[in-house]
């Protein structure tokens, strides 16, 4: 049997793309702040980088992207959270609880 050639090339995945899934697992086991932040960057950059990528040469990674978006957004709203309540404590003291 002879099967005819493969056209398109594989894919290849964006590096961009496993550095944002690589800070945003970071960012919750090591690193909560600057790891979001890295995530967040890099997997806006990756889409980006993907969407641009011509047809002929398709660029893969976008689900990693966007776990990494995920992960980057969701630590960055559990610390923006917990500064807040921290804040609150502070300020209204501790008679919220019921503790004197």
């Amino acid at each position: 049997m002879n099967y005819p050639p493969h056209s398109s090339p594989p894919a290849t995945t964006s590096p961009l793309a496993v550095a944002s899934l690589v800070s945003g697992i970071l960012a919750w086991c090591v690193l909560p702040f600057i790891g979001a932040i890295a995530a967040i960057i890099c997997g806006h950059l990756a889409r980006s980088e993907i969407r641009r990528s011509p047809v002929d040469r398709p660029t893969g990674g976008d689900g990693m992207a966007i776990t990494g978006l995920v992960l980057g957004y969701a630590q960055l709203a559990a610390v923006l959270l917990a500064v807040l309540a921290f804040v609150a404590l502070l300020f209204f003291g501790f008679t919220w609880f019921g503790w004197h």
